[in-house]
């Protein structure tokens, strides 16, 4: 029996996922940090836990952003053999046009972050367009839809590896998750695709994070005695011996680092073991409907009362701080770990904006004239336009070490001090930092709602051609950081995951 999909039922049903997902986090995923957040003994990866539980929920009631990067569009379709469309635009168009809608949606505008011409002028396409997009024809006469949005940070940690058939697969993920850093913002999962070829592993590893938080019933089949299969099996190998690794929420170092262990397999040539490996991060956001001919199909809220009720009392414990006062001798005082309150003004810079001071500098021209950083601190942010009565939208950390690369050049041509940013900091940045006796903050990945909270003002001050990517000043009140790394060049995120690794196996010894 033919089914046939209408145009504005297709649109209407990626729209209104897409909107769904930017600001509720799927029920398994609040489960799964929760319980991650109830058995944590570390501290600092404990707080960052609260910090994105409280997040989830003040978006679930806001329906604004979990995360200033509301990400890439990967869709996944499955389209009926018996389906036709009632349409004068194709398939990829109505996605598309979905995409287009949501993330222009007045009431809950979406961080644009698509650029074109990728390897030449990188222009935004202002609308997320154009989705990735994956379609296999099926027996059917339905459209089976699984739609996702993929933050940059967590995506620029994707790893692929050609091993040898006679390697192991899990010395290799073992070995290289360290190398991901903290820029993928764990606790997560790991989505990763074995077998075919290059490409297919990678789909498989992305299209396998579509799938629920489900180890915990995999335990209960192993402990039950059942039989399981070789894949099933690498995934509690896998989950152990990641989370052995100490790294943490937030990279600070603790017991999750891994919330779920994701794999999909398929035939590969006898002289290859391709194994491609994508981390979802805090901000997980996916859904799934199908279309059946008799309409849109809409997603279902959540009940509130899915999540928790978690408070966080920073302010106990927090140092405060007035920026618009700050000295270099203040914060030669900062200790790693150390919680800070931040009060006053601050700059906003990321990738574009410190490539273009870099050239400005180059060019003997200089920084506008209204910019002067000298003894001010910069957070590497993109956020999200505002709306209604806000004063900024979302507006959590980006990756810090991308900015590693420009670090020395722009604390030695500006004066500034500090940097706020997410993750850890590199090598040259450490001792960039180390150097200029500057300090870096860290805040939170996946908790963008949370922090926009702390900002009161807000004005672009530089660079207004480059969106999200302009300089902002950027006025807060009371906005949680972590020390990460001191004006000595000691870093939280070498110290503490080294730290937890050594506790988890005194634990599992004990």
């Amino acid at each position: 029996m033919t089914t046939t999909i209408k145009k504005n039922d297709f649109i209407d049903s990626v729209a209104d996922a897409l909107q769904f997902i930017s600001y509720y986090h799927p029920k398994d995923f609040i489960d799964a940090v929760h319980e991650a957040y109830q058995k944590e003994e570390s501290k600092a990866a404990k707080d960052a836990m609260a910090q994105i539980l409280i997040n989830s929920r003040m978006c679930a009631e806001g329906h604004r952003p979990i995360c200033q990067d509301t990400g890439i569009v990967t869709v996944f379709l499955k389209i009926g053999m018996d389906v036709q469309f009632d349409s004068d635009i194709s398939v990829a168009d109505m996605v598309n046009e979905g995409v287009r809608r949501a993330y222009t949606h007045p009431d809950n505008v979406l961080r644009a972050s698509i650029l074109k011409d990728p390897a030449g002028k990188r222009q935004n396409t202002k609308d997320n367009t154009p989705a990735v997009i994956h379609m296999e024809v099926v027996p059917g006469n339905t459209v089976d839809v699984q739609v996702a949005a993929k933050g940059g940070g967590s995506e620029a940690k994707t790893k692929f590896v050609m091993l040898n058939p006679s390697d192991s697969i899990v010395d290799w993920v073992v070995k290289t998750v360290p190398t991901m850093g903290a820029g993928w913002c764990p606790p997560g999962m790991l989505g990763i695709g074995i077998g075919g070829t290059a490409e297919k592993a990678m789909v498989m590893a992305k299209e396998s994070l579509m799938e629920p938080v489900d180890i915990h019933e995999l335990r209960d089949k192993a402990a039950s005695g059942a039989e399981l299969t070789r894949v099933e099996e690498l995934r509690l190998e896998l989950m152990d011996a990641v989370n052995d690794l100490g790294i943490g929420a937030q990279g600070l170092g603790g017991l999750t680092t891994v919330l779920d262990i994701k794999i999909h397999d398929y035939p590969t040539h006898a002289a290859n073991l391709p194994v491609a490996m994508i981390p979802n991060c805090a901000a997980t956001r996916h859904a799934h409907f199908v279309l059946d001919g008799s309409g849109p199909s809409l997603q279902t809220p959540p009940s509130l009362e899915d999540w928790p009720e978690i408070t966080q009392d920073i302010g106990a414990s927090g140092r405060r701080v007035n920026l618009d006062e700050i000295t270099k001798e203040d914060i030669a005082s900062w200790q790693p770990g150390e919680t800070l309150l931040l009060n006053g003004k601050m700059l906003t810079g990321r990738d574009a904006a410190h490539k273009k001071m870099q050239e400005l500098f180059l060019s003997g021209e200089g920084l506008p004239e209204d910019v002067d950083m000298s003894g001010k601190f910069i957070y590497y942010v993109g956020p999200v336009d505002p709306v209604r009565e806000e004063v900024v939208g979302p507006a959590g950390p980006t990756t810090a070490t991308r900015m590693d690369k420009f670090t020395d050049y722009i604390l030695e041509k500006t004066g500034l001090i500090g940097m706020i940013g997410k993750a850890e900091r590199g090598p040259a940045a450490i001792e960039a930092i180390k150097k200029h006796q500057a300090v870096y903050l860290m805040a939170v990945g996946g908790s963008a709602y949370l922090v926009s909270k702390a900002i009161v003002g807000s004005k672009v001050v530089a660079f207004p051609e480059l969106g999200m990517e302009a300089i902002y000043e950027f006025e807060v009140k009371d906005m949680p950081v972590t020390v990460a790394v001191d004006v000595n060049g000691e870093s939280v995120h070498q110290t503490g995951p080294a730290e937890w690794a050594v506790k988890i196996q005194d634990i599992k010894k004990s």
